[in-house]
C-alpha cells in the first residue's frame, strides 16, 4: 500500500524566537538530543527495512528545527535513497548549511522536498531567497510559506515579487487573528488557497484518510492516526498498529492545520497538491482554480 508517515520526534529545540511559537528559542540538552537521534536512526533502519513492503512517504514535522542537526540531514539523504521511498520531505525555516545536498544522486534529488517558511525578523528576506536558489540549483522541489500576520503583509508582497513564478507561496493564517474581508483578500492575492487556511474546517464525522493510508509517528513508535487525535492505535516498531488502519471518521469537531485537513476526503486537496501532498506544492498554478470558498 501507499503509506504516508507524519514523523516528528522529541526534538524541540529552534534558533529563531518567533513571538507566535511556542518553542521559539527553545534548547535540547545534549541528553535529550542523543534520545532524539537514536529515535530518528530507529525509525530510519524501519523504513529501510520495510517490513510491511509499503511505499513510503515521509513528511518531517518538528517542534522545532530540524535541518540545523546533523542527524536530520544524513536520514533525508539516506531515506531518499530507499527504492521503496517516494518522497521525503522537512518543515523548515531553511536556517542550516545546505552543502550536503551536493552529494545527493539524481535518485536522491528526485525523491527530496522541502517545506521552507520565512520568518520576517529572524532573518533577512535576501539571505532567505539564497538558500532558495541553492535547492533550485540543485534541482530540489520546494514550497515556501509564512504566517499571515498583518506587520507581516509588506514582506510577503515583496517575497511573492522575488520568487520565481513556478515557486508556491502559501499562507497560514496567524493563530488567534480574526481577518476583516479586506484583509482575507490582501492575503489571497498572495496565496489563492489562503480560503482553504483561513477558516476551521468541519470534520466531526467525515472521512479522513488519516489513519488508514496517513499515520503519524512519535520517536518511541507510538502511531496515531495524526498529530491532532490523542487515541494511539499501536505501535511502529511492533507492527501493532497495522491491524488499526482503516477508513475512520474524525472524532474532532472541526480541522485547522494544513497537514490535518489536506487529507479530509470531502476537500479537494489531494486533486490539487496531486504529486506534492507532503510538501505542500499544488499540480498546477493555483491561480487557475478560482476563488475559494
Amino acid at each position: 500500500m501507499d503509506l504516508s508517515i507524519l514523523y516528528r520526534g522529541p526534538l524541540a529545540s529552534c534558533n529563531y524566537d518567533c513571538a507566535y511559537c511556542p518553542f521559539a528559542k527553545r534548547r535540547d540538552d545534549p541528553a535529550a538530543l542523543r534520545v532524539d537521534r537514536a529515535a530518528l536512526e530507529r525509525f530510519v533502519d524501519w523504513v529501510a527495512r520495510n517490513p510491511d513492503g509499503d511505499r513510503i512517504s515521509v513528511l518531517f514535522t518538528p517542534w522545532g528545527e530540524a535541518l540545523t542537526r546533523s542527524w536530520y540531514r544524513r536520514a533525508l539523504l539516506r531515506l531518499a535513497g530507499l527504492a521503496q521511498v517516494r518522497r521525503v520531505a522537512i518543515q523548515t525555516n531553511l536556517a542550516a548549511r545546505l552543502d550536503f545536498l551536493a552529494t545527493a544522486t539524481a535518485g536522491q534529488v528526485a525523491r527530496l522536498a522541502f517545506w521552507a517558511t520565512y520568518h520576517p525578523g529572524q532573518v533577512s528576506r535576501g539571505a532567505f531567497l539564497h538558500r532558495c536558489a541553492i535547492l533550485r540549483t540543485h534541482g530540489v522541489r520546494f514550497s515556501v510559506g509564512i504566517v499571515g500576520l498583518p506587520a507581516h503583509l509588506a514582506e510577503a508582497r515583496l517575497l511573492r515579487a522575488a520568487l520565481p513564478p513556478e515557486v508556491y507561496l502559501w499562507v497560514n493564517a496567524a493563530d488567534g487573528h480574526r481577518y476583516s474581508a479586506a484583509e482575507e483578500l490582501a492575503w489571497t492575492a498572495i496565496d489563492p488557497l489562503f480560503g482553504f487556511n483561513v477558516r476551521p474546517h468541519p470534520s466531526l464525522g467525515r472521512f479522513c484518510r488519516t489513519g488508514e493510508s496517513v499515520i503519524s509517528v512519535s520517536g518511541d513508535g507510538t502511531v496515531r492516526r495524526c498529530h491532532f487525535v490523542a487515541e494511539p492505535l499501536g505501535n511502529l516498531y511492533d507492527g501493532s498498529y497495522r491491524p488499526a488502519l482503516r477508513p475512520r471518521p474524525c472524532p474532532l469537531a472541526s480541522c485547522d492545520c494544513h497537514i490535518g485537513y489536506v487529507h479530509l476526503r470531502a476537500l479537494p486537496l489531494y486533486e490539487v497538491f496531486a504529486g506534492g501532498i507532503l510538501e505542500r506544492i499544488p499540480a498546477h498554478d493555483p491561480r487557475d482554480l478560482g476563488p475559494v470558498d
